[in-house]
C-alpha cells in the first residue's frame, strides 16, 4: 500500500533527512566515541544509549525516505463547498447526538487525540468530498457502520503545523 502525500508532506520529510544526516548523525556519532572512550564496554550504560539512539536516527532516516520514494503525491485542493484535505469539518454523530470537529489530513500527520483525522480512515473516507448537510455512512467494518452528517465546512489549508508522526 503507498501512502497519499502532499507535496507539503515530502516537503516536510526531506528536511527532516537533512537535518537528521547533517546535525542528528554527527551528534550520534560524536556521543559514541565518547561513550566507548570509557573504557569497558559491557557495563557501559552511554555507549549502548548513545548506539541506540544512533541506530533509531538512521532507521527514522531509511523509514522516511522509504515515504518518499513509495508515496503517490496527492493534491491538497478541493472544491471550496466540498470536504478535502485540510479542511476543518464539524460532523454531527447521530447515535451519540454529538457533534465533534475534525481537521482531514495525509495519513502521516493523523492523530485522532488531536482530531486529525486521515482521508483513509473509516470516518474520513465516508466524509471526503461531500457537502454540508449530507448524511453520510461510516464503515467500520463488515459488521458495523454508523451515520454522521456534515455540519459545517471551513476551508482551512496546511499551514505547516501539523506535525508528522513519529511511528
Amino acid at each position: 500500500m503507498h501512502d497519499e502525500l502532499t507535496a507539503n508532506d515530502i516537503k516536510k520529510m526531506e528536511d527532516e533527512i537533512e537535518y537528521r544526516k547533517l546535525v542528528v548523525r554527527k551528534k550520534a556519532l560524536d556521543d559514541v566515541k565518547v561513550a566507548r572512550a570509557q573504557g569497558d564496554l559491557s557495563e557501559n550504560f552511554e555507549y549502548k544509549a548513545a548506539k541506540q539512539f544512533k541506530n533509531q536516527n538512521e532507521s527514522r532516516i531509511r523509514y522516511l525516505e522509504k515515504m518518499i520514494k513509495t508515496a503517490v503525491v496527492i493534491s491538497d485542493e478541493s472544491k471550496d463547498d466540498e470536504v478535502g484535505m485540510f479542511n476543518t469539518v464539524d460532523v454531527y454523530f447521530e447515535d451519540d447526538d454529538e457533534t465533534e470537529t475534525y481537521k482531514i489530513v495525509t495519513t502521516v500527520r493523523g492523530n485522532s487525540l488531536k482530531n486529525l483525522i486521515s482521508k483513509e480512515s473509516p470516518l474520513g473516507a465516508a466524509i471526503f468530498g461531500h457537502k454540508v448537510g449530507d448524511r453520510c455512512e461510516v464503515k467500520v467494518n463488515d459488521d458495523y457502520s454508523y451515520f454522521v452528517k456534515i455540519m459545517k465546512i471551513q476551508n482551512t489549508v496546511d499551514d505547516g503545523s501539523d506535525d508528522l508522526r513519529k511511528f
